[in-house]
């Protein structure tokens, strides 16, 4: 057995440099201790394992007497068989494995380096808890748990990946999630059939019921906004290596919520939703209708409104919905170019370039004044928005071309296709409108408005009693 491990490891885990193999002569006979010292404690195994081995006198071939007598590491397991020996020891376990007795053991010493805990770049706000989860489980465990002192919080390990066993964790409030969201939760999980776990994004696709350009499942890197979830019914999903938390279910009305919402005045927190509510419909409804006036509807326009567009359109070769998809188009580079490039970089090139190329466009004749400000409105405003930027485009795109076709009638067409798509997406069984065009209501009533935080207690995602 002690050759046989041994050989195992070596011809599985060969050409690695930081595998390490520490022989030990007891009076028995031989012990190694194995482990890969990039992601173990050396000195943890030194103290806990090593040490105790060698000094303390021990007259024993009984694996139970070494596991509580000897070794003194809290975490000590029995290794099944050879292929468990190397998982373990790819999970940062040091192996110990006797000459003189059949029994293999492990420890647990890992210590893989983390990053700090740090204000998510991506969720800033200007008061209200600033910190944010790392690519670690166990520390965003941790946060959640400081945060949230409940006997029924539940953290469920779920073992996924076929070529290499990853695991990701379940975190909610028993008694306040609903078993069924759970058990569901769990079984989609199971079902990723993959190599290799990188990120969330894998487990996302997994619990998308339709395709959609919208997100059926959320994500947030605040420990606050996760707790906030938790208590009103919804599964959090932590993957190893990914700060972003999955959040499920994901409904609509989410997008315009943001956590400085609820850390400032209720009325200006108010006030910014509605902002948000206007941006999206500006995005989305402003560039078709612009388009559905100013070619099929002419007469529709304001006689000096009219006037006006007929000059500053004088001279552009294309017609206005080509206008329009042109400058989108443009826009989007600059917003894709000021996201990939250093963030310094980055915003010097979205600003100026975005000066620079209305400038352009309307001195060289290739779009009009009112159709720069009409895409640049429509492009701010989802800047607002940022969780739906992208979809809002692909869909302010099919609402053109319905438009640019029929017109006002086009327009209506395209946006009853739109909420019809709306309305057909679920997320984990919920409708993604909820509570919106259904019978359910929704207990903190956290809507299209806040309410008062003196009146918000634990909602659910049930059906209240009428």
């Amino acid at each position: 057995m002690y050759q046989q491990y041994l050989k195992y490891i070596n011809s599985r885990l060969k050409d690695n440099y930081d595998l390490t193999f520490r022989l030990l002569e007891l009076e028995f006979g031989k012990v190694q201790v194995v482990f890969i010292k990039s992601i173990c404690d050396v000195e943890m195994i030194s103290k806990h394992i090593i040490t105790p081995l060698l000094h303390k006198k021990v007259n024993s071939r009984d694996i139970d007497f070494y596991k509580s007598e000897v070794i003194t590491q809290n975490n000590v397991e029995d290794v099944v068989n050879e292929e468990d020996a190397v998982k373990q020891l790819l999970s940062g376990y040091a192996i110990v494995v006797f000459e003189f007795i059949n029994d293999v053991i492990c420890c647990d010493v890992k210590k893989i380096p983390a990053r700090n805990i740090e204000i998510p770049p991506t969720e800033a706000v200007l008061k209200g808890p600033r910190e944010g989860f790392t690519e670690s489980i166990d520390i965003n465990v941790a946060l959640i748990r400081k945060r949230l002192k409940d006997k029924d919080l539940k953290c469920e390990k779920v073992i996924i990946g076929e070529k290499a066993d990853f695991f990701v964790v379940i975190v909610y409030i028993k008694g306040i999630a609903q078993e069924t969201l759970v058990t569901y939760i769990k079984s989609e999980i199971k079902k990723v059939k993959v190599g290799f776990i990188i990120e969330g994004n894998y487990i996302s696709e997994q619990l998308q019921t339709r395709s959609s350009i919208f997100d059926t499942t959320g994500f947030t890197e605040k420990p606050d906004v996760l707790v906030s979830k938790l208590t009103e019914g919804r599964v959090g999903i932590f993957v190893q290596g990914d700060p972003s938390v999955i959040t499920a279910p994901f409904f609509f009305i989410e997008n315009f919520q943001s956590p400085n919402d609820y850390s400032i005045n209720i009325y200006a927190g108010n006030y910014v939703r509605i902002l948000r509510w206007v941006a999206f419909a500006l995005s989305l409804l402003l560039p078709p209708l612009y388009i559905a006036l100013a070619t099929h509807h002419f007469s529709l326009i304001p006689r000096m409104l009219a006037f006006r567009l007929a000059i500053s359109r004088a001279g552009v070769p294309f017609p206005t919905f080509i206008e329009v998809i042109l400058l989108m188009f443009f826009f989007q580079l600059l917003r894709e170019a000021g996201l990939r490039l250093p963030q310094p970089i980055g915003q010097s090139i979205s600003i100026v370039g975005a000066l620079i190329l209305g400038d352009v466009a309307v001195a060289s004749g290739l779009a009009s004044t009112i159709t720069v400000l009409v895409v640049s409105l429509a492009s701010i405003s989802t800047f607002l928005i940022p969780n739906m930027a992208i979809a809002i485009v692909v869909w302010v795109d099919v609402l053109i071309l319905t438009t640019a076709w029929l017109g006002l009638p086009g327009f209506f067409i395209g946006f009853a296709f739109f909420c019809s798509h709306l309305a057909g997406i679920t997320s984990c069984g919920y409708p993604y409108l909820f509570p919106l065009g259904t019978l359910s209501k929704y207990k903190n009533k956290d809507n299209v408005m806040t309410g008062f935080l003196k009146n918000v207690s634990n909602s659910s995602l049930t059906k209240d009693e009428e």
